[in-house]
């Protein structure tokens, strides 16, 4: 049956499933506007507020409506696994950005996976867009600006896999969020992380096997640039209260970018598969013809859908 919700959007189809709710397509019934919609969980609403708080920093995405309708709490948004090492490093810049604007806003983010990063579409094809709140905090008193007190009884918060190593029952701050960062970009660089699959009687268990490995850092960052490593000795070595020096470790992946002569022209390794797919598209339909001007023109221009 057809479904509406706030009087302004319809529904599509479910495009995916997360803890905190279903993620939908969904359709302006006024100007046929197609939007994200999650439904059916009452963090939801707790994630606008922070949408709300977290507006006019590039990447986060924009709330169009929010609220309930029947049984379903309703947030509207706009928003090979190995990838080259130019594509790592353009989104490696965007994403140091974005966790900085979180910061400055107060909040950490407790989240930092794969998932959780989405690249616009249309004229944002380029941007990068940081999505989820669910979990995020404040790290310290919005007036007196003083941190929140180290503590080692704390349970496990977000993903195992990309949370820091000193996840099992230490209080999360600034610099937990950026090691997170630098798993998610190690696993864009080696499709896989060297704890993924480990066994164990028990989750706790796990979770502590899972810590060791990450505290290998010289095994787990081996056969890639040093600046990876360098980046995660800086965020380890951080104080609960300090916070990561983001202009320095931005500059750190931009100078690798250089000297690997790379040209920042927003071209992803994504980019270019849809640029060979819709050549071969254009080709097959054209029989062997030689494509019109205009038709070259639109397959160079890079989109991300």
């Amino acid at each position: 049956a057809e479904f509406v919700v706030g009087r302004k959007y319809k529904l599509l189809w479910k495009i995916w499933c997360g803890s905190f709710g279903d993620i939908c397509l969904a359709i302006s019934i006024t100007n046929g506007e197609e939007v994200n919609l999650r439904a059916r969980h009452p963090q939801l609403l707790y994630k606008s507020r922070l949408y709300k708080m977290l507006q006019g920093g590039v990447g986060i995405p924009h709330v169009r409506w929010c609220g309930q309708e029947e049984d379903y709490n309703v947030l509207t948004n706009f928003c090979s696994r190995r990838f080259t090492m130019k594509t790592v490093l353009i989104l490696a810049d965007q994403m140091i950005s974005r966790i900085e604007h979180v910061h400055t806003k107060n909040f950490i983010h407790r989240a930092i996976k794969p998932g959780n990063f989405l690249m616009g579409i249309g004229r944002h094809c380029s941007k990068l867009f940081r999505i989820d709140f669910g979990l995020a905090k404040t790290y310290g008193d919005n007036r007196t600006r003083q941190h929140i007190p180290y503590r080692e009884d704390k349970n496990l918060t977000g993903t195992a896999l990309y949370a820091s190593y000193a996840h099992l029952s230490i209080e999360q701050s600034r610099q937990d969020d950026m090691e997170s960062l630098e798993y998610v970009l190690m696993y864009f660089n080696r499709t896989s992380l060297p704890w993924q699959g480990l066994k164990a009687a028990t989750e706790k268990q796990k979770y502590e096997k899972i810590s060791e490995k990450k505290m290998s850092t010289p095994v787990f960052c081996k056969g890639f640039a040093a600046e990876f490593a360098i980046y995660l000795n800086h965020c380890r070595g951080l104080h609960l209260e300090k916070a990561p020096d983001y202009m320095y470790l931005t500059q750190l992946f931009c100078i690798l970018f250089r000297t690997l002569s790379h040209q920042y022209d927003y071209t992803f390794d994504w980019t270019k598969l849809k640029q060979k797919a819709a050549q071969q598209a254009a080709s097959s339909s054209g029989r062997g013809s030689r494509p019109r001007p205009q038709q070259v023109s639109n397959l160079t221009k890079p989109r991300v859908t």
